[in-house]
């Protein structure tokens, strides 16, 4: 059974950090691009950052570039992958998403149950 079980999300307060992280099972996720998607109340949801399977390359949207980073680790049983959530603002509040895509991160094959995020001012 294919699982992506994330953790870390809470509140914070503006301009503190939250670390992300996301474990993936059921399969081979190594050769998987992995990411990270958001979605607050009422909007729709929104790419946030991608990794491909080998690291070799990671994508951060610009609202939160030089805020927030992604990372992976392949291991054996699971691929777990980890965003950084810096400096973090208001307007971060939201539902995070992990995701795993067997191509590019944003045509997403499966998804996690999401965790939340809540910036406090």
């Amino acid at each position: 059974q294919v699982r992506l079980v994330e953790s870390g999300g809470g509140l914070v307060q503006a301009g503190g950090s939250l670390r992300l992280s996301c474990i993936a099972s059921g399969r081979t996720f190594g050769n998987y691009a992995m990411g990270w998607f958001r979605q607050a109340p009422g909007k729709e949801r929104e790419f946030v950052a991608g990794i491909m399977w080998d690291s070799s390359r990671s994508i951060i949207a610009d609202s939160v570039k030089g805020r927030f980073s992604i990372s992976r680790d392949n291991a054996e049983s699971a691929v777990s992958v980890y965003l950084q959530m810096n400096s973090l603002k208001i307007e971060d509040t939201a539902t995070y998403y992990c995701a795993a895509a067997g191509t590019i991160i944003f045509d997403v094959d499966y998804w996690g149950q999401g965790t939340q995020v809540t910036v406090s001012s």
